[in-house]
């Protein structure tokens, strides 16, 4: 009886003993704010935009074209830093000889509950604005910011960027 109870115990005491050992590892899906600024930073283009009226809505629209060539290469960099630090540089071309190289800095907010991304974004008004996220990937950023009751308006203009950089 007391080699049955051996053979029988061990064997079951250690798979118990390290049948608990096993770690599930569970894949952890990254939040808005990592997409939107890397591990340090990350660095957007701007790509195209669309307008929607009254519930028509344009053609996507690339900007190439659209604007100069000076403000078509801007990067808006996002810093994972805590102050959340927001700047918009001249790419490869200024738009004037003595134009600096960082043209913008200011600060971001994100409320994930919301998807809404708030920012200076120089093209539109230059001043801090509410934007709605779309769509937000490693790669590309969507943005919607909407116009409804200004001025009798019902309208909204939809960008979209192209990450450049990740640090």
């Amino acid at each position: 009886m007391r080699t049955l109870l051996r053979f029988l115990l061990i064997p079951v005491g250690a798979m118990w003993l390290f049948g608990g050992c096993a770690e599930t590892l569970e894949p952890k899906p990254l939040t808005y704010t990592q997409l939107l600024t890397g591990t340090t930073e990350k660095s957007w283009r701007l790509v195209s935009y669309q307008i929607f009226d009254d519930g028509n809505s344009s053609q996507v629209i690339p900007v190439q074209g659209q604007f100069d060539p000076c403000v078509t290469d801007d990067l808006y960099t996002f810093y994972a830093n805590e102050g959340r630090r927001y700047a918009v540089s001249e790419g490869a071309s200024k738009c004037g000889a003595n134009d600096p190289d960082i043209f913008l800095d200011d600060q971001w907010t994100l409320v994930n509950a919301s998807a809404t991304l708030e920012f200076a974004f120089p093209i539109l008004s230059g001043q801090r604005l509410p934007y709605t996220i779309k769509n937000l990937t490693g790669n590309v950023l969507t943005i919607e910011i909407y116009l409804q009751n200004i001025q009798d308006i019902n309208a909204s203009y939809r960008f979209t960027f192209n990450a450049v950089t990740t640090r």
